[in-house]
């Protein structure tokens, strides 16, 4: 089993019906946690890279009724070179 976590931000405020999305989106083969973030609006999702894809994963968020966009992380960049 190969675990992933990935960051994704929500479109909307939190409500009762976006929780209950997210509880059931639990039951989704291959998703193994969805933490709801402390700033209520992003959550963490953790999932088995062996059994979905990324794509797979958003696919299932949205059927699922979560409303939700990939955080994407960009490469660490190099500080420019000393100048003589």
């Amino acid at each position: 089993m190969t675990r992933v976590q990935l960051l994704y931000k929500l479109s909307r405020p939190v409500d009762d019906v976006l929780m209950k999305s997210i509880n059931n989106a639990h039951a989704v083969y291959g998703i193994e946690q969805i933490k709801l973030q402390p700033s209520l609006d992003q959550i963490l999702v953790e999932y088995d890279a062996s059994r979905l894809s990324i794509d797979k994963v958003e696919s299932n968020l949205h059927r699922a009724g979560i409303p939700a966009t990939r955080v994407v992380s960009g490469p660490a960049t190099a500080p420019p070179p000393a100048t003589a």
